[in-house]
């Protein structure tokens, strides 16, 4: 029997949050839109793996950090335990739910959700199990997935999909990555009780962000007593049943001879990401160009160099986070189905906030120190720094610092860069951002009143 076709005005290849976007802004135009997601449950890396989970989960361990600090301003609480089966079952619940409201938005919006893989047969057509969709604009927005090292015994590790997973918390765990997500499920892990490790090639932690949120997470994670193995490599992973502590992790460091090992019950992969490219058949797009690490690139309007095909969110590989997938997808939705008034619709990239929900919180907006001194000159720049402890800690005996940089340029001291690290600073930077977005200078920081007392004031009155 030869396969059904139907035929749309967009198909969107990726239920994930940047793909619904899209999707959905481009039905709010009147196009016939399809939504097609093999996984079975929409909302993506986000929603089911990604930044909700995590933030649940961060806020259970930020509560148990708040239960330690109780004491030293009065408060008797008893010594906390912690259900991590219950945790589980609870973020499950939740965010099972937001899959419900995501396909009720759909429904909502008349966007047909097709439940299967998506292969290309050409530029205008998929195959989805023995269904042919046919559309003039077809937008790749698959997401990634973790990247695994090629060691012997790999399999027996998980990685940051695989934390969410987890019905028991692990005694000791070995976290192999020191990039955002690797700092991130290290803080959980250690704030609720578990012993950690973290695994890193270098001296250094959080390598794409600036200096000083790398050296001051770096010194606060290992007062709070996460352990490093720095310039290390690791090299194998054994498993042992029925061992306490079951995996057997060893490596080598680039400052001495030989192989050590310690012994985990968890080992978290946290490498890096890779796009999710291998079931859509690209071989069936002739000349579609792939970059290095094979993302499906794209120029600023989403354009891949096959007409009618666009690519957005991790799969484009830019800017990887939520927000920035969402507002790409809307943009372009606007562009291809809402009128002349969007003809030039696109997405800036520039000064895109992000934060780190790490143990402290940091966040950051615009050029680094060491890109500001390579784009601008080192003559060209200058950095206002504050260091100080938040009024939080006025009372505990352990002082956390919380830093900022400020990096301006030129006579009128165009702000560059805001660099945060400390408590609060994850809701602090939002504002900020917006402010450096419209192109603030630092007089229009010190023309702010500050706010006190709060370590946001620091942002309006460095010198």
């Amino acid at each position: 029997m030869a396969p059904v076709s139907k035929i749309f005005d967009f198909i969107v290849i990726g239920g994930g949050s940047g793909g619904m976007a899209c999707a959905r802004r481009a039905a709010a135009h009147g196009a016939k839109v399809a939504v097609v997601e093999g996984s079975g449950r929409l909302g993506g890396t986000c929603v089911n793996v990604g930044c909700v989970p995590k933030k649940v989960t961060f806020n259970g361990a930020s509560i148990m950090e708040a239960i330690e600090d109780a004491k030293y301003y009065g408060i008797s609480v008893g010594k906390p335990t912690f259900d991590w089966g219950f945790l589980k079952q609870a973020r499950d619940a939740y965010v099972k739910r937001l899959n419900g409201i995501y396909e009720r938005n759909l429904t909502k919006e008349n966007v047909e959700y097709v439940d299967g893989m998506a292969s290309f047969i050409n530029s205008t057509e998929i195959k989805v199990n023995d269904v042919v969709l046919r559309a003039n604009h077809i937008l790749i927005a698959t997401g990634g997935h973790p990247i695994i090292p090629r060691i012997d015994g790999a399999e027996h590790g998980i990685d940051s999909d695989g934390f969410f997973d987890l019905e028991s918390q692990p005694k000791k765990v070995a976290v192999v990555g020191s990039g955002y997500i690797g700092i991130e499920l290290a803080g959980i892990f250690n704030a609720l009780g578990s012993h950690v490790t973290v695994f890193t090639r270098t001296p250094h932690i959080l390598r794409h962000h600036d200096a000083m949120i790398g050296d001051t997470m770096l010194q606060e994670m290992k007062r709070i007593g996460i352990k490093f193995e720095h310039n290390s490599s690791v090299s194998g992973l054994k498993k042992s049943d029925g061992a306490a502590l079951p995996l057997e992790l060893s490596w080598t460091t680039a400052d001495s001879s030989g192989t050590s090992s310690d012994s985990f019950d968890c080992v978290l992969w946290a490498i890096g990401r890779t796009p999710n490219t291998k079931a859509l058949n690209l071989a069936a797009l002739p000349g579609i160009e792939l970059g290095r690490h094979g993302h499906i690139l794209a120029d600023e309007f989403q354009n891949t160099n096959v007409e009618g095909v666009y690519s957005l969110g991790d799969v484009f590989g830019k800017s990887e986070l939520t927000p920035v997938a969402i507002a790409a997808g809307r943009k372009l939705a606007d562009r291809l189905f809402g009128g002349a008034q969007f003809a030039n619709a696109k997405l800036d990239y520039v000064n895109i906030p992000t934060v780190i929900f790490g143990h402290p919180t940091a966040g950051t907006v615009g050029l680094t120190e060491e890109q500001a001194r390579s784009e601008y000159g080192s003559d060209n720049i200058k950095v206002y720094q504050a260091r100080f402890t938040n009024m939080y800690n006025a009372l505990t005996p352990y002082k956390p610092p919380t830093a900022m940089k400020l990096i301006v340029t030129g006579p009128q001291e165009k702000v560059l860069g805001l660099h945060l690290i400390g408590r609060g600073c994850d809701e602090i930077l939002q504002g900020f951002g917006v402010a450096i977005k419209m192109g603030a200078t630092k007089k229009d920081f010190d023309n702010c009143v500050a706010i006190h007392p709060t370590s946001a004031e620091e942002i309006v009155t460095m010198r």
